[in-house]
Order: structure tokens, then sequence, then C-alpha cells
């Protein structure tokens, strides 16, 4: 095979999820009543904000060859923290802070913290005491969720403080500034992944831990980073989680963790560690808020969603490990 049709294979197999995702729009669009429209189409790249957001940690931590099941229960986490400081209602006791803008970096650091310690103590037990990522993040993704019930007792905090639900109100170019700040993440954490060296050997060691550390590579120090940003990138999805349903509730984001499992594996994140891009990542994440869309304005019941998801998921990971096979005949 010369190098001209091997860079043209190459670069179909890196991007097979935008051909999908078009493919996908397009017989939407010619199937579904009133489904190609402007408004349809912002629809489905702000429902994606919360769950691309969350995608980008988890992604980070496959790409680096482990996993991180507690994205989900950290993001709720976050979210009450923030809900019982900042709501006015409920469980939430109301804090304020003058001048009011001061809100919103506030609660946006507080949320970041909650996650950007849970992200310590799993990359801490995963990394220095070589335990495993599954039953670790497991472990978190259930005593965190129950710490959820602790502070809340089971109940809502309602009422976000109107300086902080601003973000979910305001608009730039028709979409919302949620929305802007999950593509702006995509942008800068894929700039990360590709163009630092951080980024570099996050790949370098989910192919081939030993050899990247044989290297010279510091394995562990990057590991932990990878855990660290993973916890705060989902305490980033918690705050705006927050901010779309203006408080929190004992169940908030309940199933998000598959969604966004669907999303990183549906993008290309190989679940074998070492391959992947988030701009791939962002393009499953607006498949499956473009399936949701479709969905709901054919009328389904929304038990369909589960079963297109599932079936996406198992058609990704075949389509995965047939990428790798054709891969190999390449090298």
């Amino acid at each position: 095979m010369n190098p001209r049709t091997r860079r043209m294979l190459e670069l179909v197999l890196d991007n097979l999820v935008w051909f999908m995702l078009v493919l996908v729009l397009a017989v939407f669009s010619i199937f579904i009543p009133n489904f190609f429209q402007v408004g349809i189409f912002a629809n489905i790249i702000e429902a994606s904000s919360v769950l691309g957001v969350m995608s980008i940690g988890l992604a980070l931590v496959i790409i680096a060859g482990h996993m991180d099941l507690s994205v989900e229960s950290v993001a709720a986490l976050s979210a009450m923290t923030v809900g019982i400081l900042f709501c006015s209602s409920g469980i939430g006791i109301g804090l304020q802070l003058h001048p009011d803008w001061l809100m919103v970096p506030v609660s946006l650091a507080i949320a970041l913290a909650v996650g950007g310690i849970i992200g310590v103590i799993n990359g801490f037990l995963i990394v220095r005491l070589k335990m495993s990522a599954f039953i670790i993040t497991l472990a978190s993704y259930i005593w965190v969720r129950g710490l959820v019930l602790v502070v809340s007792g089971g109940r809502s905090a309602q009422d976000l403080a109107p300086a902080i639900r601003w973000f979910g109100i305001q608009r730039l170019l028709g979409l919302p500034l949620t929305a802007w700040i999950a593509v702006a993440c995509f942008v800068i954490f894929s700039l990360i992944l590709a163009k630092t060296p951080f980024g570099r050997h996050l790949v370098m060691i989910g192919g081939n831990e030993t050899a990247t550390f044989r290297a010279g590579i510091r394995v562990n120090r990057n590991l932990v980073l990878a855990f660290v940003l993973a916890g705060a990138i989902a305490g980033l999805a918690g705050w705006l989680l927050a901010i779309r349903t203006s408080g929190a509730t004992a169940n908030l984001g309940v199933g998000l963790l598959f969604n966004a499992f669907a999303a990183v594996v549906i993008g290309g994140v190989s679940l074998k560690g070492g391959v992947g891009t988030l701009p791939g990542v962002y393009a499953g994440v607006l498949l499956l808020s473009a399936i949701n869309t479709a969905i709901n304005l054919m009328g389904l019941p929304a038990n369909f969603t589960q079963v297109i998801h599932g079936l996406l998921v198992l058609a990704a990971v075949l389509l995965d490990a047939f990428k790798q096979t054709i891969r190999q005949k390449l090298a």
C-alpha cells in the first residue's frame, strides 16, 4: 500500500465518528419532520454541554490506559455542594457575597476543588499503592454518591443565586454560555493532549506504560495528574449541572457515567489505551445528543434511548477492534 493511500485510510479511521454524525444528521433531517432547523441543532449542542465536559476527564484517563468510574458521583457531589451553599430554598443556606458577581468564580472554584480532592484520593490509591483503577473508582462511585445522600439528607436545594444562574440564561451567537464553556474545554484539552509533553506522555503511557517508564518519563506523576484533572473536570460538569437545574437533588446526574462512557467509546478512544482524540469524543457526545433529540421529536418512549445507546456502545467496541486490526496490518 502506498503512503498516500495509507494516510487517507488512517484519516478515515481517525475521523469515522464525524462521518457517522453527518450521516445520522442527514438521515434524521430527511425522515423526521422539522428536524433540519438551526434551533434543533443549537438544542443538540446545548443539551450536550454537561455530558461533553464530563466525557473529557473520562477520556483522558482511558487514553492513559486506566478507568475512572467515579466522575458521575463527583459531579453530583460538586453540584450538591454548590447547591447547598448558594441556593436559597430547600436545604440551601443562601450564602451571599458582595459584589454578587463574586459568587460565580467562588462557586466554580469550590466545584473544581471538590472534584480535584476526589481525584487526588483516586490517583494516590491507584498510582502510589498500585491498586486497581476499576475497583478504586467503582468504590468512589459508591461512597461519593453516598456522601451526596448524607450531606443532603435526601432533600434538594433550589433557587440558585441569580448571579450564578445567569450563565444558564445568557446566550452568545445563539448558544448559552454553558455550551460555549464545553466547547472551550474541548479546544483547550485537545491542544493539551496533542501539543504538550503531558498530553503526549499520557498517550505513551496508555500505549505502553513499561516502555514509557524506561524512557525516563515520570509515569506516576502524569497518572496522578490525569486522575486529578478527571475529578476537577467532573466538578466543572457538576457546576454546569447545578446551573442548568438551578439547584441540586440527591439523584442528580444518575446515568451520566454510562452516557459519558458511550460517548468516549463511540468517539474512537480505545479501551486498551494510547489511542483517541477529544474532537472525536465531542462528535460522540453530539451523536448521542442528536439521537436523544430525534427520539423526543418522534415521540418514542424514553426507554428507546437506553437501547440505542447500548447498541451504539457495542458497535463502537466492535469497530474499535476492527480499527485495531487494520492498524496492525498497516504497521
